[in-house]
């Protein structure tokens, strides 16, 4: 089995092959039922081999759920990397998936998530169902329970606190949905002594091996917000401030690779958007990408094969928060990177809220699309911007705020882009790169940019007509190509 073998060409043997072999490079894309005992576990599960004719595959851990079996106390399949495929779902079950998994059915009902998509409650049901293999409603309750349970085996929330923070209404639900699915009390899962006073709340997110956590973190410190965002090289974690309506706080990140695994320490005050944290987290680190298909695609081509020696399992940085990073984007336009970071610092000093945090360098929350859409062109120039630049980022914010251009997925990535590029100020450069960060879209490519042009020595329509070999990882080779310039 090479390592580029794509799931989705699978059949059951090849499966039970991965299976029998605990590769790591298949965790997450499927999970494994176990007939004569009930469990489902992930591929990498050190419990004994079954037999095969006891085993049943499930490409999502909800599938499992639904056919009846329990997920294993032991490889706990709840911390298994993400799925996502750029082309596993069609557009609006790929997006439905991503706001019921951000929690989006916890306080809105299937009819609230079917308008904020544009389309009939029936159709997006039908969609779900069919791409997926399971309705959307038994989606959000596995996507609740995995949390619940990821949360009590850390054992530092109380059992009402977890059943809030994984979005239960009420206490007496979770507790016999919880024994109902996996054959205890949530009491009995992880520690028994529970503080439920902690200051944090530390979530686990699984990546696929291997990351280059590192390079991930020095491309973020360039353009780390002062005071918005905090990067330690020494340390090797990435901090920042967050804000999900009313809730605001900070998180703090660092990545174990003996685990494959992402620590995310969280404020208390954020609990009740966990499960919205973990979505913008793993877009924030690409944490569902697959380098195993990636990166041997890219090899391909001579200019890029020795980037992708370089730096094996490089990510494409998203972005926490979409607005933030479209008028970041914004603000780089012609000008370096280092300036552009210390303009966005004076802007949120100038127009965002101040906020205590345990970290004395993360003191502000980026300004929102409201706030600065209502702010004069000439106030915004007193940070440094360019008259054309404050005009520009005031029309990208009052675009935003009046849902001119959506940016948190209800439409496809090229109606965005094509929106993005109607906002005066806004040309090609930008709305791709926005479109590979922000959107999260992996074959986006902003083929004008001057680094990629210098790079390989051509032309953009040079650079155009190569990168088409790179598809459908474009944004990847943009990665490769700026971090092997940079280097």
């Amino acid at each position: 089995m090479c390592a580029s073998a794509n799931e989705r060409d699978m059949d059951d043997d090849a499966r039970y092959r991965a299976l029998s072999a605990r590769d790591a490079r298949f965790d997450g894309l499927f999970f494994v039922g176990v007939t004569t005992t009930g469990i489902y576990c992930r591929p990498v599960c050190r419990a004994r081999l079954p037999g095969r004719t006891r085993c049943v595959f499930f490409k999502r851990r909800a599938e499992a759920e639904r056919a009846g079996y329990r997920a294993c106390f032991r490889c706990r399949p709840e911390l298994a990397p993400g799925a996502a495929h750029v082309d596993a779902v069609s557009t609006l079950a790929r997006r439905a998936t991503t706001r019921i998994e951000a929690g989006a059915l916890n306080d809105h009902s299937i009819d609230d998530l079917a308008r904020e998509l544009h389309v009939s409650a029936r159709h997006l049901r039908r969609a779900v169902t069919r791409e997926i293999g399971v309705s959307p409603v038994d989606l959000a309750q596995s996507c609740r329970l995995a949390l619940a349970k990821q949360l009590l085996h850390a054992g530092d929330m109380s059992i009402v606190d977890v059943a809030h923070a994984s979005g239960f209404g009420s206490v007496r639900r979770f507790n016999a949905v919880f024994h109902s699915r996996f054959g205890r009390a949530p009491s009995r899962v992880g520690s028994r002594s529970r503080r439920g006073t902690a200051n944090v709340v530390t979530m686990t997110l699984g990546y696929r091996a291997p990351f280059a956590w590192r390079a991930m973190l020095e491309f973020l410190s360039l353009r780390a917000i002062p005071g918005v965002e905090q990067v330690d090289l020494d340390k090797l974690t990435y901090g920042r401030t967050v804000r999900f309506g009313d809730r605001c706080g900070s998180l703090l990140a660092s990545a174990d690779s003996s685990t494959r695994t992402l620590r995310v320490d969280v404020s208390a005050s954020l609990s009740r958007s966990l499960m919205e944290i973990a979505v913008a987290v793993r877009r924030l680190f690409d944490l569902d990408a697959d380098p195993h298909t990636i990166d041997p695609h890219l090899a391909r081509d001579v200019a890029l094969r020795a980037c992708v020696r370089a730096s094996p399992g490089l990510r494409v940085p998203g972005a926490f928060d979409a607005f933030e990073l479209a008028a970041r984007a914004v603000m780089g336009q012609q000008i370096s990177v280092r300036a552009a970071t210390t303009i966005a610092g004076r802007l949120a000093h100038a127009f965002g809220e101040p906020i205590q945090t345990p970290s004395a360098g993360l003191n502000r929350l980026f300004p929102t699309a409201a706030r600065l859409a209502g702010a004069r062109a000439d106030t915004l120039r007193t940070v440094g911007l360019t008259g054309i630049r404050a005009r520009t980022l005031r029309n990208l914010a009052a675009a935003v705020d009046r849902g001119t251009v959506e940016l948190e997925g209800a439409h496809s990535d090229g109606e965005t882009i094509a929106s993005l590029e109607a906002v005066d100020g806004i040309g090609p450069w930008t709305a791709q790169y926005v479109a590979m960060r922000a959107l999260h879209a992996p074959d986006a490519f902003p083929s004008t940019d001057l680094g990629l042009l210098r790079a390989l020595a051509v032309t953009p329509r040079a650079l155009g007509e190569r990168s088409r070999a790179w598809s459908p990882w474009r944004a990847y080779a943009a990665m490769h190509l700026w971090r092997g310039a940079s280097t």
